[in-house]
């Protein structure tokens, strides 16, 4: 399971500050953007102060994180870390834009032209458990939310046979994949 201090319901809770914390390493702990910290907790710096209490807001479920975890581990294995947190970022990304459907679980199953958004779906890669590394990544891309590159696509340039994926504008190049708006 995932480290999260959000129940099942998704509900927010509290964080006491430790020595060394900074709000990235909270956020990554927990699979919350920065800025959700900054805003919940009515900050205008990143300034912690040992013994200050946080709320951490909620964010995805741990279903949620789970499916999202179980796809980058499918999509990415052999990736570099940086690419699996990149993956994670795209099905994020997509969630936000108008042009997909809103929520983790439309986005992982939906399907373009009557066949699945993403190949593991297709195959059943899906259904295996995400490595820690995966888990890790996911929540990595949670609280980068928001500043990355706003990429909605990745894939492997050698193995593509879309002419329309070349004609997106790559954004990042991380081991095999390519990264595209």
């Amino acid at each position: 399971m995932f480290q999260s201090p959000q129940t099942e319901a998704n509900a927010a809770t509290t964080y006491q500050v430790k020595s060394g914390d900074t709000l990235w390493l909270i956020g990554k702990k927990y699979g919350v953007p920065v800025q959700s910290l900054l805003d919940q907790n009515k900050k205008n710096s990143s300034q912690l102060f040992v013994g200050e209490r946080l709320t951490i807001p909620a964010t995805l479920t741990n279903a949620e994180k789970d499916l999202l975890a179980r796809l980058v581990n499918a999509e990415a294995k052999g990736e570099p870390y940086a690419g699996k947190v990149a993956v994670a970022s795209v099905v994020l990304n997509r969630v936000k834009s108008d042009l997909f459907p809103n929520s983790v679980q439309s986005v992982v199953y939906q399907k373009v032209g009557g066949h699945y958004a993403f190949t593991p779906v297709q195959n059943g890669e899906i259904n295996k458990p995400a490595s820690a590394e995966a888990k890790r990544a996911v929540n990595e891309a949670l609280a980068f939310q928001g500043m990355g590159n706003g990429s909605l696509y990745f894939y492997n340039p050698k193995t593509s046979t879309s002419k329309w994926i070349f004609s997106r504008p790559v954004t990042v190049t991380i081991g095999n994949h390519r990264f595209a708006k």
